[in-house]
């Protein structure tokens, strides 16, 4: 064959793709890797202390973000970034332009972040604040103990808690689509980052001592209790689970997280609790003025507390580093959590 034909069928061949022509390397991505979590008080670090300046309460920012929160207990990820607020609904987590204690849209703020660094894992806590209204919930209960001759808090509850936990979970689901739409509009795919949507941890248990555990700091009917440690709770984490799993992400159970380890079940000594009892912080008044008066002078009750979080952070690691879809945080036999599938 002349060289001049040769050429030819050569050129052919190119265009054709007969002949593999050589590709260039996608440029490696160089960005840190981050977490980040987003939702409410219980994983913004409520009742963990050491807050971020600016979020105690200071013109209004009551968000109590803390630098011991679980995100930052993770590992991960080169960072870690926490965008939850104390008191957050889901209306707050999406990115609707909603603004809640100062602080506007977190989905909004998660696209910056996911750009800036390479986001390998998303944690979202978020629906207590929604229709279940945990903590009106809890100040329910406790009028109820403090009124020994009027019902339960939980004779109104069996009734209305389904109700409310079906109300919520479109809501949270809406915002787990925001949260995606955040990550899409960062340049993701939906299979380039791990989503977990986690439920909550039991603050109480019915496991107290029977006399004492009003002044101890849970003025709360042992019935009431267990009722929501045995029935709401693990109600909540079902109504979560199913958010989850028609949204396509994670879900990850913290209803049985910190049992044997609740608020007051320690008796006189709050070693080893993994829940704050009612907590009454002075230093909110010295950040946030008079504005503290009232609920924010107890807001951390009710919370994990730094070992807490401290737990919780373990078992998401163990969470994301499995690789699972669904797990929930038992104690182990070497009384730590971890991520049982």
């Amino acid at each position: 064959m002349r060289v001049g034909a040769l050429r030819a069928v050569l050129a052919a061949l190119v265009l054709t793709g007969a002949i593999a022509q050589p590709v260039s390397a996608a440029p490696r991505d160089t960005r840190p890797t981050a977490i980040v979590s987003l939702g409410d008080s219980a994983i913004s670090g409520e009742g963990a202390g050491s807050y971020e300046p600016g979020t105690e309460g200071e013109n209004g920012n009551w968000c109590h973000r803390s630098t011991r929160a679980l995100v930052h207990q993770t590992h991960v990820a080169d960072r870690t970034f926490n965008l939850a607020c104390s008191g957050a609904d889901s209306a707050n987590v999406s990115l609707a332009d909603t603004v809640h204690y100062t602080e506007g849209s977190q989905a909004r703020r998660l696209i910056d972040i996911a750009r800036q660094n390479r986001v390998t894992a998303v944690v979202l806590q978020i629906g207590a604040n929604d229709d279940p209204q945990f903590a009106d919930t809890i100040v329910d209960c406790i009028e109820a103990w403090l009124n020994p001759f009027g019902p339960s808090c939980r004779s109104s509850l069996q009734t209305e808690w389904p109700a409310r936990l079906a109300a919520m979970a479109p809501k949270v689901e809406a915002a787990i689509a925001d949260v995606r739409s955040a990550m899409t509009q960062a340049g993701y795919s939906n299979s380039s980052y791990s989503f977990v949507l986690t439920s909550y941890a039991s603050p109480l248990t019915e496991k107290m001592d029977s006399v004492l555990h009003g002044p101890y700091g849970c003025p709360l009917r042992l019935a009431d209790a267990q009722y929501g440690r045995t029935v709401a709770v693990p109600q909540f984490a079902d109504a979560l689970r199913g958010a989850a799993t028609r949204a396509g992400v994670k879900f990850l159970d913290f209803s049985r997280a910190t049992e044997n380890h609740e608020a007051c079940s320690k008796g006189a000594s709050s070693t080893g609790e993994w829940q704050r009892r009612i907590t009454v912080d002075p230093d909110a008044l010295v950040h946030g003025g008079l504005d503290a008066i009232g609920i924010h002078l107890a807001q951390q009750s009710f919370h994990p507390n730094a070992d807490g979080h401290a737990q919780l952070g373990r078992c998401v690691t163990e969470f994301v580093q499995g690789g699972t879809n669904s797990a929930r945080c038992i104690v182990g036999a070497d009384g730590n959590l971890h991520a049982v599938a």
